[in-house]
């Protein structure tokens, strides 16, 4: 009797073990057909013998990125659309450009964590854990400083230094995502009512709509 609860003990763990597994690729690769019909939790693959070399090559991360822009940043992305051959292998990459006091706003990535190393320049970041601490966790860091975002956290990068700063960061995802909060909450399409936004920012409607404009 013993003997064959061990074996069945045995058999589920196997079981759970091989399920575990199916989680990594299951083949040498799953370049991305980005005009496939099929949909599934990611890209359909293309098929093997059409694969070349372009399909795993990004090229412009030495390219610096428009800061001319309000927010004075610039992300160039190598995602899954830029990189087919990330499909399925769970990984990205971005470069981030900063003019002197640019700053890439609170944001998340809902799909990924991030990890960051400064290339030049002097960043301030942070993030803020969940509730109901909302604990803000900051640093400033310098050249060759490392700082990792955990996955679906509020968090964001500051120039603080008085040059261009630059920064590479790595992503656990082909597509992270990315939700920029204040165009989430005043920019959606269509508009959250005033109503729900004064009260949970407790300001004035006239406020929320001005900044409903903005976004």
């Amino acid at each position: 009797m013993a003997r064959g609860l061990c074996l069945i003990v045995v058999l589920a763990l196997s079981v759970i073990a091989a399920h575990a597994a199916d989680h990594s690729p299951l083949q040498d690769f799953c370049v991305a057909d980005m005009n496939g019909q099929v949909r599934v939790n990611g890209f359909a693959c293309k098929t093997p013998s059409s694969v070349q070399a372009n399909d795993f090559y990004f090229g412009g991360m030495h390219i610096m990125g428009n800061t001319s822009n309000a927010l004075g940043s610039s992300v160039t992305p190598a995602f899954v659309f830029q990189v087919p051959g990330l499909n399925t292998l769970g990984i990205s990459l971005a470069r981030l450009d900063f003019a002197p006091r640019g700053v890439i706003p609170p944001h998340t990535h809902p799909r990924a964590t991030e990890i960051l190393t400064v290339l030049e320049g002097q960043l301030e970041v942070g993030f803020v854990t969940s509730n109901p601490e909302n604990r803000h966790i900051s640093k400033i860091l310098n050249k060759g400083d490392v700082f990792v975002f955990p996955v679906n956290l509020v968090h964001y990068q500051r120039n603080v230094g008085s040059s261009y700063a630059v920064a590479m960061v790595a992503l656990s995802s082909q597509n992270p995502g990315v939700i920029a909060v204040a165009s989430a909450v005043f920019g959606s399409n269509p508009d959250i009512s005033t109503d729900i936004l004064s009260k949970a920012f407790q300001v004035s409607d006239d406020v929320i709509t001005d900044l409903q404009l903005k976004f």
